[in-house]
This record gives C-alpha cells, structure tokens and sequence, in this order.
C-alpha cells in the first residue's frame, strides 16, 4: 500500500494476522487481524492504540518472536516472517533490533553495562580486537549521552532514563537499518521524555535508521512520527501523516483516541468533551472491510458503505478548510 512511488519501502506487513492458543483446540486468540502497511526508508512510522490493541505483538512479529498465522512481512524485499534459513534469521537479528519498554527488565542485572552493550557485537564478532570492541562500546555511550567510565558499571546502579539510554546504546551500536521502539518513554518521568525523544531524532538523522515508534500517547506520537497508523483491538482502522491525521480524522475510533490527548490551555481544556467510541455507527452489515485510499496518502479500513461516508466527511473538512 503504498501512495509514493519514489520512496523506497523498507519493510511490508502484508495481510497479517497474528493468533495465540487459548488452551481450547477449536478456539484461537487472534491479536492481529489483517494487518496491512508499508514503511519508508528513512521515516518514524507510529503505531498507536490503547494497551491489549495489539501494538507490540506487531512489533515482537517483525523480529520474529511471535509467529505469524497468516500473512507475510517483508524486509528489504525478502520475507522475514515465516520459515527462513538460519543465515537470513541471523540478517534480521543483525539488521532489525528493538528499543524495550521497560529499560530495568530488559537489561540484565548480574552484567556490567559494558557486557550489556556489546553483547550484539559479540554475537556476531562485529569488532576487529578487544581495543576495538571497548572503542565502540564507549563511542555508544557516549552518543545517547552517557561517559565511557559509566560501562563498568550495573545496571541497578542508573536511573529509569539512564537504563533507557543504554537500552537505545544496545540497539544502536548493531549499526541497525530498522529500530522496533516499543513505548520507549512510557517508564520514563516526564522531565526526560523529550530528552530521550530528541536524542532518538538525533540518532535517525545521523544514522540514517528508520522507525517503528509504538506507543499509545498521540501527543508524543505527533512530536516524533512521519506517518501514523491507527490500531484497534487488533485491526489498522486508520494510515495517514501525522499532520492529516490530526487534523482530519476520519475512522470514529481515531477521532475518540484524539479527544482524549489533554491540551495545554487550560480553558480549552476545561470546555471540551471527550468523545466515547461507539462501535454501533459503523456499518454492521457484516459486509466485509479493506483499506481504502480516501485523500492522497490517507488509509481508512472500512467497508464500502463507509468509505462513502469517510469520503463524504473528507471533501466536507477540505471544504470548510478551503473557507477558512
């Protein structure tokens, strides 16, 4: 699905559905539903919805943790999800790597931060001596911005955002193409939460990486993200860039998800209402549903009957824009 034919892809969700045993043979859980998305070298591509909506079970799918029961994602061209060889698995683990929500659960406790660091780098022998290693390592630390001396350190020993530093240090001394963020600042104060959004930035732009950014707060999401896809209970309802997005909302979900993003003034804040998402005013038919292309770049999962309303309601926001 893609609405720009000069960008190059670098990884494809395709008609993916990610499902779990319940311990009943005849009943599966399904966490992910036809999930269907492209991301672009280079982006921060969000995904957003509320805790259980199925974020980080994509997420865990394209590292090839959890196993997908139907569909296919592919990275660089090449299917990644699936049976692959041993020498491709060990592609995705050296070129995709994930940035972990929770920075004192993820990093191991009885290691120095040195071990924790370079664990990748040992692994794959991705270092010409010991001098080598210790180099690289320090050079990690010091570009989240950490001191080479704190690597023979513990974990225990550094704060929530300290322990995350490390974690974005871990993933990035790979020299990965593809970072999986998951809620990368959730567990963290809210003091350095921009601090560790702007050295993320600072990361992609030097780096040239690109992201998956989970997470379930849209006010983070609009500061970092390029493009956003809308998750509910396991169903993309809504692709677009993060500005459109905002602005024009279209799927009813996404439009409640937005009025729940607190607001600075605290006038505004006081007058208006959340909207409840009511499942009701869609089309229950039972007609089937697909992704459609309502305006240039902006994906809406909907049945036909739908998309005439969501194309009615898109012209209609132009309209009054195009007036104001």
């Amino acid at each position: 699905m893609s609405n720009n034919e000069d960008r190059e892809v670098i990884l494809s969700i395709k008609h993916v559905d990610i499902s779990f045993d319940t311990g009943n043979k005849k009943k599966k859980f399904v966490a992910v539903k036809d999930a269907n998305f492209d991301i672009y070298k280079g982006e921060t591509f969000a995904l957003v919805g509320e805790s259980g909506s199925g974020k980080t079970t994509l997420g865990r799918a394209i590292l090839r943790i959890n196993p997908c029961s139907a569909g296919e994602i592919i990275f660089e061209g090449k299917r990644i999800s699936g049976k692959i060889s041993r020498e491709e698995d060990r592609n995705v683990v050296r070129n995709i790597q994930m940035i972990f929500q929770d920075p004192a659960a993820s990093l191991n406790e009885r290691a120095t931060i040195e071990y924790c660091v370079s664990e990748g780098l040992l692994n794959f022998h991705l270092y010409k001596d010991e001098a080598d290693r210790i180099a690289k390592v320090d050079k990690a630390l010091t570009d989240v911005g950490l001191l080479p001396e704190h690597k023979s350190r513990y974990p225990h020993e550094f704060s929530g955002g300290q322990r995350q530093r490390v974690g974005i240090a871990r993933a990035m001394i790979m020299d990965p193409k593809f970072i999986v963020a998951d809620e990368p600042i959730s567990a963290l104060d809210v003091s350095i939460r921009a601090q560790v959004l702007n050295l993320m930035n600072k990361l992609k732009a030097e780096k040239h990486l690109t992201y998956l950014f989970i997470a379930h707060d849209l006010s983070v999401v609009r500061f970092i993200a390029d493009r956003i896809a809308v998750i509910h209970l396991g169903e993309i309802v809504e692709i677009a860039d993060s500005e459109t997005l905002f602005k024009y909302p279209l799927h009813p979900y996404t439009v409640s998800l937005l009025s729940a993003v607190p607001m600075p003034d605290p006038i505004v804040e006081r007058t208006r209402r959340h909207k409840v998402y009511d499942p009701s005013v869609l089309d229950n038919s039972g007609a089937p549903r697909q992704m459609y292309e309502i305006r240039p770049g902006h994906f809406v999962y909907a049945t036909e009957k739908e998309r005439a309303q969501y194309e009615e309601k898109a012209l209609a926001a132009e309209q009054a824009q195009g007036e104001a």
